[in-house]
């Protein structure tokens, strides 16, 4: 098969040559005809994570070993099945869940993969999306995307599911308390989508880009803050009238965690999802006092993408803007990412 890998940290993705997968057991073989290019993938590619206090988690504390195909944002067709595979056919068209887990912890068994301790993502520890056939080891992690377009389709493996099950951890609230999204990136969009979806009508999208932020209002948001330069906060609390019950941080570096706590209201949520690094100092009696939360947004579940899939079957989730490239232009994606070139979500094709 052929496949684009990552040989060395921030070096230019190579093409190689490898043994396409074959299947055994329960295992299913995709050809990949679609695969995004997400902010991962960038942290994967520069082969370090920032944990903030000055440590730093290398690919190979996740298991990594390189040459790795990065991608995980998968969709493609069914070309092979082990003698155990039942519930998807030859031809099948498929959203590969790509957050594989050992299959047999708690967990796992409770289909919350990505909560699992000995995860084997695709993308990550397997070779992912950017090589032209994935092997995974049972249907049950294979989505059948109705009539969505493909290539949006295959967003809602990563970005789709992390902005669904963010949102669900600062849910219910009242239509008209603000819900603030710090960054209007693909996962912003996306997540402006999704509250709009659920009813939400007071949906405040923070970035630095003004050109992002008019794709935020064009997606629905009511209200935008630039927040580059001195001022942010106070500029946020302007337009929403004071403290607020929910902040997510798509973001997630020191001082947009800092200005997304510090915008919270009593018993206000902030939701970090972001891996750009970093660290906040809390007031540990002020926590008290304010009662307020911080949560981690890991992806989410086999399940979220089923909700996700058929939330967007039924209309109610309007499309992200995408923009597709052949995948051996992947060089090119990468590095427009990684220097902010992207409204939305940037799709690899391999027709």
């Amino acid at each position: 098969m052929k496949a684009w890998a990552v040989t060395a940290p921030n070096a230019p993705l190579e093409q190689l040559e490898m043994e396409t997968p074959r299947p055994e057991s329960s295992e299913v073989v995709v050809r990949v005809t679609h695969c995004g290019v997400c902010h991962s993938d960038l942290h994967f590619w520069k082969g370090e994570y920032n944990l903030g206090g000055g440590k730093v988690m290398k690919l190979a504390d996740r298991g990594v070993r390189l040459p790795r195909c990065p991608g995980h944002e998968i969709v493609g067709e069914v070309v092979a099945l082990g003698p155990d595979a039942q519930g998807v056919a030859i031809g099948d068209r498929r959203i590969v869940y790509p957050w594989i887990g050992c299959g047999t912890c708690d967990a796992c068994k409770a289909e919350q993969d990505n909560l699992c301790t000995a995860q084997r993502s695709l993308g990550v520890v397997q070779h992912g999306g950017f090589a032209s056939h994935v092997k995974v080891p049972h249907p049950r992690y294979l989505v059948d995307p109705g009539n969505i377009d493909p290539a949006l389709a295959a967003t809602y493996a990563c970005s789709g599911i992390t902005a669904y099950s963010a949102i669900r951890k600062v849910l219910p609230l009242a239509p008209e308390q603000p819900v603030v999204l710090i960054g209007a990136g693909g996962l912003g969009l996306t997540a402006i989508a999704m509250l709009r979806a659920f009813g939400h009508r007071a949906i405040i999208s923070v970035d630095v880009s003004d050109e992002k932020l008019a794709a935020a209002t064009a997606e629905g948001a009511s209200a935008v803050v630039n927040s580059s330069g001195e001022g942010s906060l106070e500029r946020l609390l302007e337009v929403t009238g004071g403290p607020v019950p929910a902040v997510i941080d798509f973001v997630n570096i020191s001082p947009t965690a800092r200005m997304g706590f510090d915008a919270l209201s009593k018993g206000g949520r902030l939701v970090v999802v972001g891996v750009s690094g970093g660290e906040i100092t809390l007031s540990l009696a002020g926590l008290v006092f304010k009662a307020n939360s911080i949560l981690g947004a890991l992806t989410g579940s086999i399940q979220d993408l089923r909700d996700v899939v058929e939330m967007a079957n039924k209309g109610l989730l309007p499309p992200t803007p995408v923009a597709t490239l052949a995948k051996d232009k992947v060089n090119e994606a990468m590095v427009a990412l990684r220097e902010g070139n992207v409204t939305g979500r940037l799709v690899l094709e391999d027709l």
